[in-house]
Parts: structure tokens; sequence; C-alpha cells
């Protein structure tokens, strides 16, 4: 019997992390990721599938046991799953209408860490990091230099950048040097 071959999936800029200058970039593990849209009726039936409830405010994020889900949209979130569980069976048996598709391969996390970590992002990003405007737990969809990406602060110093992993060796690139220049 012939042994088939198998792929082996090196994830995007697997170990790379830099610091300096009151930054620090990491680049995250792997994690399961999943697009959900879903009409309003079918909210609280998701919530429960997840484990968490589903933000229902613009800039806003919400957490528990490993998992995170963001609000990027009146309809649309970004699940994030760090425990090891799979978001996407989780939602299957839902019978309200939604969409939950797996994007997991499709994104790359960077940590942008430290006292310096606003001032780095905002070398390419014009939204308003400060606490006040953008607190511990605010999420938004916005761009760093020409590309997108989604924002979540998760600590008073510290961020959660998540690009297209075709646009992540741009994205740690421009974040490198903005931490350089800090």
């Amino acid at each position: 019997m012939a042994k088939l071959a198998t792929a082996i999936r090196n994830p995007a800029l697997s170990g790379h992390s830099v610091g300096g200058h009151g930054v620090l970039l990491k680049v995250l593990a792997p994690a399961s990721r999943m697009s959900l849209r879903a009409r309003p009726a079918a909210i609280a039936a998701l919530s429960k599938a997840l484990g968490v409830s589903l933000p229902d405010k613009a800039k806003t994020s919400a957490a528990k046991g490993g998992r995170t889900v963001l609000w990027l949209g009146p309809d649309e979130w970004l699940v994030i799953d760090e425990a090891g569980g799979d978001p996407v069976a989780d939602c299957a048996a839902v019978k309200g209408l939604h969409s939950a598709v797996d994007v997991s391969h499709r994104n790359v996390a960077i940590a942008v860490t430290g006292p310096n970590a606003a001032a780095t992002i905002n070398a390419g990003c014009p939204q308003d990091l400060s606490l006040q405007a953008f607190p511990v737990g605010a999420a938004s969809r916005t761009v760093l230099g020409k590309v997108e990406m989604v924002l979540l602060r998760t600590g008073e110093d510290a961020f959660r950048v998540e690009c297209w992993r075709s646009f992540s060796d741009y994205v740690y690139g421009f974040l490198s040097e903005a931490a350089r220049d800090g």
C-alpha cells in the first residue's frame, strides 16, 4: 500500500519576537478562529453554544474560558479560541439563521505590549488608542499602513493585532520599524 504524503502547515512568522524602545512584538501561537454572521434571533442560542455572550455594541469584546468574541459589525463577530476548542462545531446544532466559517488559517496574531505599544500601532493606524477612546476590551476592524487588521486591546499597554496571513510579513515589518523608531 502506497504511503500518502501529508502537508505540514508551518505557522506564518512562527517564533518571531522583537523588543526594545518600550515595546515587545510577539507572534502568538495558532488559534481556532471563526467568522460569525447572525441575525438577532440567533444570538442567544449562539452565545449559549459558544459559552460566551456575543457582544452587541460597537468596539466591544467578550471573553470566557480561552475564547474571545470581537464585535465587528451589527451582525458580525470574530471568534478566537486559544483553548483548543472548535467554535464552528459548537455552532453546528444552532437552528437560528447564521453563518459560521472557520478562518483559522487565514489570520496571524501579533501581541504588541509595553508602554509604547499604542504609539507603535499608531505609526500606521489612525484610530485613537487612548484608554478613554479605546479601553481594555475594545475591538475594531481598522487599518495598519496599507492593510486591514482587527485590533483588540488586551491590557492597558497590550494589544492583539489580527491580520491576514498573506499580509503578516508586511504587518510584522511595519510594527518592527515603528517600534525601533519609538
